[in-house]
């Protein structure tokens, strides 16, 4: 699957978004390392701490399906650039990603920006880390 695929899943992911609050609707779609695909949406909360973000359900999917290893991730909203992960979603894909891991960061106008997970959060805690405790 190509990035313009995985984005166009993640698009779709978005049409599932539940944002009563924000209005900001966001979709994301990883593919494993064994090629299947997990999407996502962000689902708001009256209670806003409790929000998941679009890019954290996709993930969290694909690692309730026994996915250890993620081989990309695309993430869109509605912005003028590509849309950027929070920080919450930027250390969720480092348990699961690669530090070169492609993330495609677009929006609905086909912008599609292509970063890594080093990019996105350098110097970041990681599982490795836990190894020295």
């Amino acid at each position: 699957m190509d990035k313009e695929e995985l984005m166009q899943t993640a698009i779709t992911a978005r049409k599932n978004a539940y944002v009563p609050y924000s209005h900001f609707a966001v979709g994301a779609a990883v593919i494993s390392a064994d090629g299947r695909v997990f999407s996502g949406a962000n689902i708001e909360n009256a209670s806003y701490g409790i929000t998941m973000c679009a890019e954290r359900n996709a993930i969290f999917a694909a690692a309730c399906a026994g996915v250890r290893e993620i081989s990309a991730l695309a993430v869109v909203a509605d912005t003028d650039g590509g849309v950027a992960p929070c920080g919450a979603c930027r250390q969720a894909m480092t348990e699961f990603m690669g530090a070169q891991t492609p993330v495609y960061l677009g929006n609905l106008h086909g912008t599609i920006d292509t970063t890594t997970v080093t990019e996105l959060l350098p110097g970041a805690f990681n599982k490795e880390d836990m190894h020295n405790a």
